[in-house]
């Protein structure tokens, strides 16, 4: 469970900074992996017990907020002898810099792990600079 806000600025490129944001009621800070490619940025997230009807993504002026609801596994009445498995929303945000195009963002949802891929835009991609050899020397 998120206790404390926290902010880490990705290394490299500075295309992403994390925010980690305290909220109320009983939630859990998925595990994150960010990957990056030549034309995108990859996130990859734990969310186990988590559909895809019940995943919610918002992008709003640079902010990137994910948000898995979970639904309980037992009755609310069940009389439990050991229990110690939580349950809980997941929640996490990030910054995202201007060089990720906002209207390609896309994801999947596959065996409780969420795959978020943030396209970057042209301008960011990188690209080769052709050397021409000067004539008339």
């Amino acid at each position: 469970m998120a206790t404390e806000d926290t902010a880490i600025e990705k290394k490299g490129t500075g295309e992403v900074t994390r925010r980690e944001h305290t909220r109320s009621g009983l939630h859990y800070r998925p595990n994150v992996d960010i990957l990056e490619s030549q034309d995108e940025l990859t996130l990859l997230a734990d969310l186990p017990g988590v559909k895809a009807e019940d995943v919610d993504i918002h992008f709003e002026r640079g902010t990137l907020t994910l948000h898995g609801k979970v639904r309980p596994r037992q009755a609310d009445k069940t009389n439990y002898l050991l229990r110690e498995y939580g349950v809980g929303d997941f929640y996490r945000t990030f910054e995202v810099s201007e060089s990720i195009d906002p209207s390609r963002i896309h994801a999947e949802l596959k065996d409780g792990v969420l795959m978020l891929h943030l396209p970057k835009v042209e301008a960011a991609k990188p690209r080769k600079i052709e050397v021409k050899p000067q004539q008339g020397t």
